[in-house]
């Protein structure tokens, strides 16, 4: 069998790793130059624009989440009846152990670091993969004994052999349209997750989402549904924190200090909970992880505080979804938001009864004030304009939150550039607040005594 791997990035460098290592034959094909220099000695490479040619003699064709399937050189693929399969599926047929497998428009990276320390806690050798950690393909045999993934839509897209012992569904809510063209589509392939669980598989879903309690309606396998707010009292769930601790499906794990968390981390951490003890983990140890769970860089970060204001970046949110799980974090928001739209309905960001004032930037930046009726609104040009814009808007009692449901593309490198440009321009205004200096300079107007 003759491989193409599209992509040079890290799924197709780490399918590539994996095919080397089962001694098959392939290429690997990237626009790129640069990008093909880390590939595996004596691996056959291709770069420029895409030929057809290139497709002589493939049987098998392993994508990238970076060509999307409604452009060449998939469409091509397609034309010439090639099968097409993810890095995901290329890895999980050569997984040696059991599989937790978790996606969801947003939360699955909170769900996996923390399903993984659950396990390690307990004594489990587990490995976190996919979409978060390392690639599944570099998961050697015989290295861990659960592999927990994260594994996004783009990765589901082409898997078809995927049979976790746990499919965890957190929520599903419009996103990636541009990749997969529509939003049943997109839901499509979130769902390929749990396609082939068994009566002795377990899927873990968040019975406060009402994509995913459609999902886990039509899905195979028992069921276990997990809550942010208050479990329910038998043995069925929903599972989640309660007075004294967690309640899961073998009974409550005891919690001295229940973290102080919103409805969507409670939740999260309910599903790991459940996830990881399904597949071994102690409830004790469970409960330990719980209790010192801590919000990670650029998810809901408070950055500043000065009087009753504070500053708080949620630059992890990529669409309107996880924006929204913020901004109803917080009783009185001024809002920074904008940035790659991607398709996507950005007006429930502008109606939230608790945004009193708008910052827009970015690309989309002029639709979101046009949106905003009458909602005040400001158009920044930079993320130091808009920091400087909020915070003269901000009173006593509110939050200036940074939280664009979008990407950020346009602007930055990925959402921690945008998230660390945040913090940056919010520590030179405190700075200069705290100093008695003009707030409103800009930094580089700014003299050091």
């Amino acid at each position: 069998m003759r491989t193409l791997v599209l992509g040079a990035g890290i799924s197709g460098q780490a399918a590539s790793r994996l095919l080397t290592r089962l001694g098959m034959e392939h290429r690997v094909y990237d626009r790129r130059a640069d990008a093909l220099g880390d590939a595996p000695p004596g691996v056959e490479i291709a770069t420029g624009e895409w030929d057809p040619s290139m497709l002589a003699g493939v049987s098998l064709v392993v994508a990238s989440p970076g060509f999307m399937p409604h452009l060449a050189p998939l469409t091509d693929v397609r034309a010439a009846g090639i099968p097409i399969w993810s890095e995901v599926e290329l890895a999980v047929r050569h997984l040696d152990c059991p599989v937790i497998a978790i996606t969801g428009t947003n939360g699955k990276t909170t769900v996996c670091r923390q399903t993984t320390e659950m396990l390690a806690e307990s004594g489990i050798r587990a490995v976190a993969a996919g979409n978060i950690g390392v690639p599944i393909s570099d998961v050697l045999p015989g290295t861990c004994e659960v592999a927990v993934l994260e594994i996004s839509s783009f990765q589901l897209e082409y898997t078809y052999s995927l049979a976790p012992r746990v499919s965890v569904f957190m929520n599903v809510a419009d996103d990636h349209v541009d990749w997969h063209r529509s939003l049943v589509a997109y839901r499509l392939a979130k769902g390929r997750i749990s396609r082939h669980l068994t009566d002795e598989d377990l899927l873990v879903y968040d019975i406060g989402d009402p994509g995913a309690v459609a999902h886990a309606l039509g899905a195979p396998g028992r069921k276990a549904p997990v809550t942010g707010a208050e479990p329910g009292p038998g043995p069925e769930g929903p599972f989640g924190f309660a007075a004294g601790g967690l309640m899961l499906p073998g009974g409550p794990a005891p919690i001295r200090e229940i973290p102080d968390l919103d409805y969507s981390f409670r939740v999260n951490l309910a599903a790991s909970a459940v996830a990881a003890v399904e597949l071994g983990a102690d409830p004790a140890a469970v409960a330990r992880v719980a209790s010192r769970f801590r919000h990670r860089h650029h998810r809901r970060t408070v950055v500043g505080s000065l009087g009753d204001v504070t500053w708080v970046d949620d630059s992890k949110a990529t669409n309107p979804h996880a924006a929204m799980a913020a901004i109803r974090s917080y009783p009185s928001v001024v809002l920074i938001a904008g940035g790659v739209r991607k398709g996507l309905d950005l007006s429930p960001l502008v109606r939230a009864p608790n945004v009193r004032y708008m910052v827009a930037i970015g690309e989309c930046g002029p639709d979101l004030v046009e949106m905003a009726a009458d909602l005040p609104t400001a158009l920044a040009g930079s993320m130091e304009e808009a920091v400087r814009m909020a915070s003269d808007q901000a009173r006593a009692g509110d939050t200036v939150l940074l939280s664009p449901g979008t990407t950020g593309f346009d602007m930055f490198t990925c959402y921690e550039h945008r998230g660390n440009v945040f913090i940056q321009h919010v520590d030179e205004y405190l700075g200069r607040v705290r100093a008695g200096r003009d707030p409103r300079a800009p930094a580089s107007a700014v003299v050091a005594e």
